[in-house]
């Protein structure tokens, strides 16, 4: 059921959102958490499909300067989340369940390739180089979870460190025409490896996702260290569902649709299946 909020949105496409029921202020500057923060209001509704943003009124609503936000809206644009409108304003794009599932099913698809790739193809030299990065990402990713709770700046660096790890597979065995192909597949929404989905309401859940999130990285690992090329493919295709298809074994219950997808620590929401 839509909000009021939501309700006031929808009937006056034409205004800034943020003017009519902002947000509380997250102060968050640093970019990462700041593109994080957005993509969840965008996600969650808040800024429904249509709606217009704007720097200045966005900046204020959230407690930050004009520069991260100006960042964020790059960022979230190529993400295929916003689009560029007039000189400095964006419009959020709207997207349906079969867009998101789609691009998913692509990027395990492109991300499954490569290291089925790099685990059949590769000289050993190259594949102890790859091990040697995801070992480091494993081992960032292990001291994110080793406190046993989740903060709002492991949101950023647990994205860094994703990113590290996907692309390090990427790189070393998918060539050029792989990494194209998954460079043009990340401006659909949320198909990068990049575009986390956490809710900060409900970091206790996001902690469980994020601990199955680093077991898949390890076993992904495991399998490229024994050359197991048809389950490390296996391995990448299914990892690329965990931010929506996962959450609902942790209480998030996911819900893609044409105005956004939101992700609910208390609600019952349907899942993609």
């Amino acid at each position: 059921m839509a909000t009021e909020w939501q309700n006031r949105q929808l009937m006056t496409p034409e205004m800034d959102p943020i003017e009519a029921d902002p947000p509380a202020a997250t102060g968050a500057a640093d970019p990462a958490s700041l593109v994080a923060t957005l993509r969840k209001l965008i996600i969650d509704g808040r800024y429904g499909a249509g709606a217009r943003l704007a720097e200045i009124p966005v900046a204020a609503a959230l407690g930050v300067s004009r520069t991260p936000v100006r960042l964020a809206f790059r960022t979230l644009e190529q993400e295929g989340l916003l689009e560029k409108t007039g000189k400095r304003g964006y419009t959020v794009r709207a997207f349906s369940e079969a867009d998101v599932l789609c691009a998913l099913e692509v990027r395990g698809a492109l991300e499954g390739l490569a290291a089925r790739r790099l685990a059949e193809q590769a000289p050993p030299p190259a594949v102890l180089a790859v091990l040697a990065e995801l070992d480091g990402a494993l081992a960032e990713g292990a001291a994110v979870l080793g406190k046993g709770h989740l903060t709002a700046d492991d949101i950023a660096h647990w994205s860094r460190l994703n990113e590290r790890f996907h692309r390090a597979i990427v790189q070393a065995g998918g060539g050029r025409v792989i990494a194209d192909a998954i460079a043009r597949n990340d401006h659909l929404p949320f198909a990068s490896a990049g575009s986390l989905v956490i809710d900060r309401d409900a970091l206790e859940r996001e902690y469980l996702k994020l601990q199955l999130a680093q077991m898949q990285h390890q076993l992904i690992v495991d399998a490229l260290r024994r050359r197991e090329s048809a389950r490390v493919e296996m391995l990448m295709r299914e990892h690329a569902y965990i931010a929506l298809r996962y959450g609902r074994l942790f209480g998030l219950e996911v819900q893609v649709g044409a105005g956004g997808t939101a992700e609910k620590g208390h609600k019952g929401a349907a899942s993609p299946a």
